[in-house]
């Protein structure tokens, strides 16, 4: 795919949605580092009824901590995996409290050292809490990136590589929240719906369902 082509598709996507984010809902940074690490393989929609009586009660690591490993896990246990998430959740507001004054760190290498956080939490937090140009590859994004020609790559981090190279610029910033919310609503995994797809004459799938 060319640059002129990319150009275009980000200007659509622009001109879609021109102040697109997370569909996760928090208030602030140490609630959305919950919510994504709380979304690993279960659905935004899920998180949300979770976090919605754990947020009126806990607003920081150190009220989490308060609750406790069972009290968290009465708020969390309709989501998949929430034993270990509820585990790794108490661990991460521990090191908050102790190591970064039960604030959130604006540093990968912090973030990627708290329990139940990787590279693409990491780069979800960095981008939507603190407005940084990272591009967090999940299955949605990987998908797009490759079906279209955006940015094809063999794993989730050469696609982050190639997306960060070959995005221009101006659409970095929420080139993440795009081509997630694309993947999850247009360009879904069994079929794809190209004929409501804004981007279809750009894109470069063999495949399109266009009838």
């Amino acid at each position: 795919m060319n640059r002129s082509k990319r150009q275009e598709i980000f200007t659509r996507l622009r001109d879609a949605n021109p102040a697109p984010t997370t569909e996760l809902q928090y208030s602030n940074p140490f609630q959305l580092l919950i919510a994504v690490i709380l979304s690993a393989q279960s659905t935004d929609t899920g998180v949300n009824k979770a976090t919605k009586s754990l947020f009126r009660k806990a607003k920081t690591p150190a009220a989490i901590l308060k609750l406790g490993e069972t009290g968290l896990k009465e708020h969390i246990k309709t989501i998949g995996l929430f034993n270990t998430k509820a585990s790794n959740i108490i661990k991460t507001c521990k090191i908050l409290v102790e190591q970064h004054g039960g604030t959130v760190p604006e540093d990968r290498a912090a973030l990627e050292a708290l329990p139940g956080v990787g590279r693409k939490t990491a780069n979800v937090v960095l981008n939507t809490a603190f407005g940084h140009p990272t591009i967090a590859v999940d299955t949605h994004i990987f998908r797009v990136s490759n079906r279209t020609g955006i940015a094809p790559g063999k794993n989730v981090i050469e696609v982050e590589q190639r997306l960060l190279r070959l995005v221009p610029d101006e659409f970095k910033l929420d080139a993440h929240h795009w081509l997630i919310l694309h993947g999850r609503y247009t360009c879904i995994a069994r079929k794809p719906r190209c004929q409501s797809c804004a981007i279809s004459d750009l894109c470069e799938y063999r495949h399109k369902q266009l009838d």
